[in-house]
């Protein structure tokens, strides 16, 4: 690359001839005639608009005085006109303007227009084929029909994908009757299937000029806008997933337009504090917003949008003109916007999805107690009524406050089932009643708490009420036997003690059956233990080992329920309880205990908790969060198209989606393969090029002005960057990874690309020979891109009937797994 070593100096004796300046108009960028463009710009010669005729006497330099004639308009801004370059100009009045009282006028950008009306072409032709279940759409379709029956329902993702397609079916007059059973099954005519698949397709189209605007809003020409647009185009993965019930599209939209409100914003940087500059400050935290409420992958742009900001902040930090009074307003702007504003959306977005589906669902039972009692129906019918305090002589069930970790709600359970005489490394047993967790409802899930220092079972009047600290007994209420444990090793825990239900065989095996009541979200002693509410844990007073819920199941002898066992290190999750129902036993002892079970049923209680507060919104809402985050780290399930990170940038694997009943015709997620392949030899690229600018700056060769130097920069933080921030933290992940997951990273790649192009092209090659065989190269390449696009659009698209050969042919990697099917 040819180097500059050497600036132009000014000439001083040309510079003594301006009365105002040094240097020539060149060097500052302005000629004759651009002095008078800027003078006519800026003058004005009354509050109204009108016309002023200006003639410069250039006979002294030998040109005639019609070649200095000029037109301008004032501005009504009360500008002068007196300026050194208008001396021996003179000034005529031509009498006031005729401009139309109403007049419009209208750009418009064929390349931009051109990509969004083949983008929206792409994504929505034919939109309702295939005419059944696609992928994904088995889980996001149920939950649409869930919040049309405003029933409550679990997903790890945040809510705003799933409220955008429930908005489509809305509009389509969706009823929610229909069950999404599996991938395959055929939509009956009452599921609106284009109004479902609409929204996705919209915003996957939109995406196509978002990364034509976010081009031009780097500073590359409209030439590379036009290629990283036309590239997001023809994707073939992007479109796939922009065409069913999937909430991707989505996301990638709010992630770009989170970059371009922050470029748009940047833009304005010498207009701070502007109603403009407020604006796109504000719709990049809303977008941003966005992003994290569709999937947690938006955390990614967070990360991205904060460096940056803080990149930004540093900078102004350093600006001396700015005092600290400037600062803090800039301080606070962005921590106000890029914050607090997305914070409170994402809280909104919650809100707005708790108020929709607030009716007891499927999936009730992921969630705690307090939870449930807060839903219309479900748990809230049954315990709306029924006693706050527990007191000696309850009935209770307990339920593992979190039981999720193991996948499954359960319930401490016992039977008449006995432990086996040894287990199945030989060890002895206790022999006694089995106690496990049980994750279904059952009579045998009732127990009697019972004061160790008397023989009823029946509550008092007034009740004797349980606090913090005291101690009990729990009375299995089907087999009348206590709560038991003893030093006697666990039949899968070793380590921890057996729990029993205490049978007396006469032999050396005393009971051991007083626990102390914990309560978790309390030390007081006062403090009452109360149904719902409270968090507690059951200490065993002989041993000072806490009742807990191992997470492994039992054999066949144990009914494959799960394993109950008493642990010496208290203070972790598995060890807590609360109480689920609740009734007050008001009835003679032998009416409630033994194996009648509608006797047990029929014992009556008093008081209620119809008037206790449920929780609230923030106490849902951190439960939720906490949930989701802790379920999208567990989903480790095997799966036949499951694949990791390292195989994403060559695109080793697809997934597939879906294949016809009878024939080849099949969707499946792959991208277009030239596309994923270039986008790598562009981030080595940028990298290479990177290397080789900064070692001949440091030599002082300066192949950039200093504007491009600093959009180059600003490409990499803002490009690279993103492709590495949404993609290396899946290397971190032990979920289980698709192709799809690949998708953000993806898009900054393209974006990386189309620059990388005009960089070469203007910064790398310097001879008109070497930029022509390039740009015919690149327009081959691009040219390769669309046939490749049309080659696999069978995949994408699923209209086309295969035979086996051709699904052979678009194999281009052993690893893709293309279905065949024997016809």
């Amino acid at each position: 690359m040819p180097s500059h070593h050497h600036k132009k100096t000014k000439d001083p004796h040309k510079a003594r001839h301006s009365p105002r300046q040094h240097g020539t108009p060149k060097q500052h960028g302005v000629t004759e005639e651009g002095t008078m463009a800027e003078v006519a710009g800026r003058a004005a010669m009354s509050d109204d608009n009108s016309d002023i005729t200006m003639e410069r006497d250039d006979s002294a330099s030998g040109h005639g005085s019609e070649a200095g004639s000029v037109e301008l308009r004032d501005q009504g801004d009360g500008a002068s006109i007196t300026d050194a370059s208008l001396e021996g100009t003179e000034v005529k009045w031509a009498g006031p303007s005729r401009a139309p009282l109403l007049a419009v006028k209208t750009e418009i950008n064929i390349p931009l227009l051109l990509l969004t009306v083949i983008a929206m072409v792409t994504r929505m032709w034919r939109l309702e084929y295939p005419n059944s279940v696609v992928f994904d759409e088995m889980h996001f379709g149920r939950f649409a029909s869930m919040y049309t029956r405003k029933m409550f329902f679990f997903d790890v993702h945040p809510p705003l994908g799933k409220l955008i397609i429930a908005f489509g079916g809305y509009l389509g007059d969706f009823s929610g009757n229909f069950t999404w059973d599996r991938i395959g099954t055929d939509y009956p005519p009452s599921v609106p299937v284009w109004y479902l698949r609409l929204f996705p397709a919209l915003f996957g189209s939109l995406l196509v000029p978002l990364t034509y605007q976010t081009t031009v809003e780097l500073g590359y020409n409209h030439w590379t806008a036009t290629l990283a647009g036309g590239m997001v185009l023809v994707e073939n993965s992007l479109i796939t997933q922009s065409r069913f019930l999937l909430i991707d599209s989505f996301l990638l939209f709010f992630i770009m337009a989170t970059l371009l409100c922050l470029l748009k914003f940047w833009r304005l940087k010498h207009s701070p504090f502007s109603l403009s500059w407020w604006s796109w400050l504000g719709g990049t935290g809303i977008m941003l917003a966005c992003a994290c409420s569709v999937k947690y992958v938006g955390v990614f742009t967070v990360l991205l949008v904060g460096w940056l900001i803080c990149h930004e902040l540093w900078n102004l930090i350093g600006d001396k003109r700015l005092t600290m009074h400037d600062l803090l307003s800039h301080f606070l702007a962005r921590a106000g916007l890029l914050a607090v504003l997305p914070l409170l959306l994402y809280l909104l977005l919650f809100h707005m999805h708790l108020q929709l589906a607030n009716r007891s669902g499927p999936h009730d039972e992921m969630m705690t107690s307090a939870f449930q009692a807060t839903m219309e129906g479900g748990l809230s019918r049954i315990t709306k009524s029924q006693p706050v305090s527990i007191a000696y002589g309850s009935q209770i069930t307990l339920r593992h406050t979190h039981g999720m970790f193991l996948g499954r709600p359960c319930w401490l359970h016992s039977h008449q089932a006995t432990y086996p005489i040894r287990y199945h490394d030989n060890r002895g047993s206790s022999a006694q009643q089995q106690v496990t967790c049980y994750s279904f409802k059952d009579i045998n899930n009732w127990w009697i708490v019972k004061d160790p220092g008397r023989t009823t079972l029946y509550v008092d009047d007034p009740p004797k009420l349980i606090r913090h600290g005291d101690i009990i007994q729990l009375i299995h209420g089907t087999s009348s036997r206590a709560l038991n444990s003893h030093n006697v090793a666990a039949p899968l825990s070793p380590y921890s003690q057996e729990v029993t239900c205490y049978i007396d065989y006469n032999i050396s095996l005393p009971a051991q059956n007083l626990w102390r009541v914990e309560l978790v979200d309390s030390a007081d002693e006062g403090d009452t233990w109360r149904s719902i509410q409270s968090h507690i844990r059951l200490v065993h007073v002989n041993t000072s080992a806490a009742l807990k819920v191992s997470g492994l199941q039992l054999p066949d002898w144990g009914f494959h329920q799960l394993e109950v066992v008493s642990d010496r290190l208290i203070q972790q999750d598995p060890t807590v309880w609360n109480v689920e129902e609740h009734k007050y036993t008001q009835v003679d002892q032998e009416d409630v205990v033994g194996n009648n079970e509608e006797t047990f049923n029929q014992a009556t209680y008093v008081d209620t908790m119809d008037d206790q507060p449920l929780m609230g919104f923030f106490g849902k809402f951190a439960e939720l969060q906490w949930k989701m985050i802790s379920t999208n780290k567990e989903l480790q399930q095997e799966h036949k198209y499951s694949s990791s990170p390292v195989e994403w940038p060559l695109m080793e694997r697809g997934v597939a989606y879906w294949l016809h009943p009878r024939t080849n015709a099949q969707i499946h997620f792959l991208g277009n393969p030239l596309v994923w392949w270039s986008g790598v030899l562009g981030i080595l690229g940028y990298l290479a090029l990177l290397g080789g600018f900064l070692v001949r700056r440091r030599r002082a060769c300066f192949d950039m002005d200093d504007e491009s130097w600093q959009r180059y920069i600003l490409t990499g933080e803002l490009l690279l960057g993103g492709w590495v921030l949404h993609y290396v933290p899946f290397f971190l992940m032990e979920r289980t990874l698709f192709l799809h997951h690949y998708l953000p990273a993806l898009v900054f790649k393209i974006i990386l690309l189309a620059v990388m192009v005009e960089n070469i092209h203007s910064h790398v090659l310097r001879w008109s020979v070497h930029r022509n065989v390039f740009s015919a190269l690149c327009a081959v390449w691009v040219t390769c891109i669309y046939f490749t696009y049309r080659k696999f659009a069978p995949l994408t698209y699923g209209n086309s009937n295969l035979s086996a050969d051709e699904v052979t042919d678009l194999r281009w990697m052993e690893s893709w797994d293309l279905l065949i099917q024997v016809l």
